[in-house]
């Protein structure tokens, strides 16, 4: 094995790139660098051992666009995790605690995500062929050292976390440092090493017999 390279990914290479896009607070170097290497989702997937593909940039009705999504076989039922991400660095709250355009672009991108198919539920059917689904709604923003500032930025997230799990990106780091420690946890990852676009999710739905049981 060569240094630096663990199974499919080159973590050093991962590593830099990854403090390049928090260094340059680049979403677009996030997102492509996401793109490439499922592994750093790895604390947000609850069933590791079953991880089910990663797709990215998935568009509800040409007006909205999902960064990544995955389906997740929860043992009691089913569900689609959405997740959005948000640029690496920013305030999160103003002085007069009011929330911040950076926070609320986040906030506002999931909510109309919810929106949307409350308002056309023909919409879920038709990108999921499913009219019962569960969602989970994601939202990756700030670093912990910023969340936990203040009282009042951690009560904030504790208490919107209902609708929305709002993850820091330190997830990535932790990542990247879990795989260094125990590479043998990673290996469903590497099935899927890499996500896929919105037309190869039409094909995984129709074809997958596990998305019978969302019908």
């Amino acid at each position: 094995m060569k240094k630096g390279k663990i199974m499919t990914w080159n973590i050093e290479e991962v590593e830099r790139n990854l403090e390049k896009a928090f260094d340059e607070n680049s979403e677009q170097k996030l997102l492509d660098l996401l793109k490439k290497n499922t592994f750093l989702f790895y604390e947000l997937v609850e069933r590791k051992y079953t991880m089910q593909p990663i797709f990215h940039e998935v568009e509800f009705g040409n007006k909205y666009r999902c960064d990544f999504l995955w389906l997740s076989d929860r043992s009691d039922y089913p569900q689609w995790v959405l997740v959005e991400i948000e640029k690496p660095q920013g305030t999160l709250f103003n002085q007069n605690k009011s929330v911040s355009n950076y926070l609320k672009k986040g906030i506002e991108q999931v909510d109309n995500w919810r929106r949307y198919f409350a308002q056309y539920p023909s919409e879920k059917e038709r990108i999921f062929k499913a009219k019962n689904l569960k969602f989970r709604y994601i939202l990756i923003i700030g670093n912990k050292e910023e969340w936990e500032k203040t009282e009042f930025s951690k009560n904030w997230r504790a208490y919107n976390d209902e609708k929305i799990e709002i993850r820091t990106m330190d997830v990535f780091k932790r990542a990247i440092e879990n795989l260094k420690k125990n590479p043998k946890e990673f290996f469903c990852f590497e099935e899927n090493p890499i996500t896929k676009n919105s037309k190869e999710l039409e094909k995984y739905i129709e074809k997958n017999s596990f998305t019978r049981f969302l019908g």
